[in-house]
């Protein structure tokens, strides 16, 4: 939990100087890089992590082909899970909630497609805002993995996380899950994350489609 405040807080404190102007122009002009980077680096130190486990064969065996699944469960229930919380929503119909569901914690993309695909439908300025919450929704996803992994894996199972984490096992949610779920689910979420970051501009585009 307390690594999980950690990386909450970094992301406020990263919120605070780009929003006050703290950080060098060369920083700010080009955030994507520095982003992808970082992922970049994250991902070889879970490699090098995974690699120089001496039970790396043993993990690789404890794969079962019904853990490939895990992805199907995750799009289902949390299509299912934003169907029914657009009953409750009034800003928005089912398309518009199944759409901003349809990112799976891929919120960059995700929010892209909405606002691009939803403005013929909805005008610039809603669909802007429709985006908005998508990216937002499912950062909020991404940050809730990270805060409650542990607690997941006590109370629904070692394959919590990921399906919570949807296309976010790839990466951000990777070294939590590895953490709580243990080193033998690195390979499941990572194929989950694949799975799951291919449907995202399909489902995002049928519902779309469907305002």
């Amino acid at each position: 939990m307390r690594t999980g405040f950690i990386i909450v807080g970094c992301f406020a404190a990263g919120c605070v100087a780009g929003r006050c102007g703290w950080l060098p122009a060369s920083v700010t002009a080009d955030t994507g890089a520095w982003t992808a980077g970082a992922l970049y680096v994250l991902m070889v130190a879970v490699g090098i992590s995974l690699g120089s486990d001496r039970k790396l064969r043993e993990i690789l065996r404890s794969v079962r082909p019904r853990l490939l699944l895990v992805p199907l469960a995750t799009i289902a229930g949390t299509l299912a899970a934003t169907a029914l919380a657009s009953l409750f929503i009034a800003r928005w119909g089912l398309p518009e909630c199944m759409a901003v569901g349809s990112g799976f914690c891929y919120y960059s993309l995700s929010s892209i497609l909405i606002t691009e695909l939803a403005a013929p439908a909805l005008g610039v300025q809603a669909a802007t805002e429709l985006g908005t919450v998508a990216l937002m929704a499912n950062l909020i996803r991404e940050l809730l993995v990270m805060l409650t992994a542990s607690f997941m894996v006590r109370r629904f199972g070692r394959l919590a996380p990921i399906c919570a984490g949807g296309a976010s096992t790839l990466d951000t949610t990777l070294p939590m899950i590895i953490r709580y779920s243990g080193k033998d689910m690195a390979f499941i979420a990572i194929f989950h994350a694949i799975m799951v970051d291919f449907s995202v501009p399909f489902f995002v585009s049928v519902f779309c489609s469907m305002i």
